[in-house]
């Protein structure tokens, strides 16, 4: 794993806000001058879909920008703006857009039959390597992201027969009631003996649900000892403790040893150990974190780049924990789980696209995105840092090193958030809205590609420093 490197100089911050306000609409009309078929798709879509989206992480004022296709590392919007796409479906394509295998496989499934609600060779197969790259013998699927989180806690808690689940202060693990709770607010504040509040994020989720949700805070297993022992005290042992093995905020990664103290707190409480790999499971090696730490976990998620652009999920286990769903005591159903479709893009994407050869070729346009990111940081003498591991990467504009969701918060300038993603979309760079500076690169994407999100980074930084 590429780590951060040290201060390259001053803080980014930006001491003339007025200017940087400045840059912000400077950027915000070029773009909303090159987007007006984006405008008038948002004018038809915002009388059918609500906010004019799909989903609410889809939102930007003054309209989304629509998207017409993808190919290979690109993507094209309704005006026809070529962008090359590091934001990658939230990290989904790590395969590129309309990969040939994928897209073969998927075509030739179709004619056979795309649903069936009934097992295929397919699902065992992918189950098979599934179980060889992570370590872990049991799978079932899921649709998403959300679905095998869900599972999984229940899974856990039907193992041990407890209710408490615990979990990372600032993560997301999807949109069901029990893990939107503690996940990055206003009202996220540890109290005087360092314990953060069971805080629901956003409305519609009981008061109840959200109590049985502990978090604490990421690259700290002191804090999860002292937490699971007073827990356990109150007669509130926790069923499982989900977690991101990087936390995909930005990019925060373990330190060194925490996450073997964290796998011995959980094996001396009897506590499920879940990684959730959705963001990272195949996209930063081919077993993930998982493979890459050594630290074997009792439940992994999977989704986003399981499926190569085709809705999916999984869920791999041991034997032990897994037997509750083997013997019927969980129930772990859906009508799409493991659809043909579905099955047949995981297994091109397994065994053509994800090769040794494609995680070698991720790893070196990974280290030159870094390398790159820091020649320009120092070139700007710009405190900052750029770590990347296989797809995944970040660039973060802070003089403080990011470990956890206290110091993200910290640091986060959501004015240089916006401007930087109106300078990225502005320069022919897709990246996610409003997140920290992280990228997902793809197998599709070549060194110009790379050097294209270095280029942007540049030219924000000669305009920020000017503005400082």
């Amino acid at each position: 794993m590429r780590g951060p490197a040290g201060p390259a100089g001053p803080p980014v911050a930006v001491s003339d806000r007025g200017r940087l306000h400045e840059l912000i609409e400077r950027e915000q009309t070029r773009l909303d001058a090159s987007t007006p078929k984006s405008s008038l798709m948002y004018r038809r879509a915002h009388a059918v879909l609500v906010g004019g989206v799909a989903s609410s992480f889809q939102r930007r004022v003054p309209w989304p920008l629509y998207l017409a296709r993808g190919e290979g590392p690109c993507v094209w919007d309704l005006d026809g703006r070529r962008m090359v796409d590091f934001h990658n479906g939230f990290g989904s394509m790590v395969q590129g857009h309309a990969n040939p295998s994928i897209t073969s496989a998927v075509r030739d499934q179709i004619t056979s039959g795309s649903h069936f609600a009934a097992p295929t060779e397919d699902a065992v197969i992918v189950a098979e390597e599934l179980a060889r790259r992570f370590g872990l013998p049991k799978w079932r699927y899921t649709n998403s992201g959300s679905e095998s989180t869900m599972d999984a806690i229940r899974i856990a808690r039907g193992f041990t027969g407890r209710e408490v689940v615990m979990k990372m202060v600032g993560a997301y693990h999807g949109h069901h009631d029990g893990v939107m709770v503690a996940t990055g607010g206003d009202r996220d504040v540890p109290d005087d003996d360092g314990n953060w509040p069971s805080v629901s994020y956003g409305a519609g989720i009981p008061a109840s649900v959200s109590e049985l949700t502990v978090a604490v805070p990421f690259n700290d297993a002191a804090a999860l000892d002292r937490r699971v022992q007073e827990l356990d005290r109150e007669s509130r042992k926790p069923a499982c403790l989900i977690m991101e093995p990087a936390m995909v905020l930005g990019m925060i990664l373990p330190e060194p040893g925490y996450l073997e103290a964290v796998r011995e707190i959980t094996r001396h409480h009897g506590i499920v150990l879940i990684f959730d790999e959705v963001k990272t499971g195949l996209a930063v090696a081919a077993g993930g974190v998982t493979e890459r730490s050594g630290v074997r976990p009792d439940l992994i998620t999977l989704a986003k780049a399981l499926g190569g652009g085709m809705p999916s999920g999984a869920i791999g286990g041991t034997e032990e924990v897994m037997s509750v769903v083997e013997d019927g005591s969980v129930y772990q159903v859906g009508t799409y789980n493991g659809n043909a479709l579905t099955m047949a893009a995981a297994r091109a994407s397994l065994f053509d696209v994800l090769t040794p050869d494609a995680y070698a070729r991720l790893e070196r346009l990974n280290r030159r995105m870094v390398d790159g990111c820091h020649r320009v940081l120092d070139a700007h003498g710009t405190a900052g840092y750029a770590l990347g591991i296989g797809a995944r990467g970040c660039v973060t504009l802070s003089p403080m090193r990011i470990t956890d969701y206290a110091t993200l918060r910290a640091t986060q300038d959501t004015d240089l958030l916006r401007l930087t993603w109106l300078y990225a979309v502005n320069s022919g760079v897709f990246i996610t809205p409003a997140r920290p500076e992280q990228w997902t690169l793809s197998v599709a994407h070549g060194d110009e590609d790379v050097d294209a999100y270095v280029g942007f980074l540049d030219h924000l930084l000669t305009d920020l420093k000017v503005a400082s």
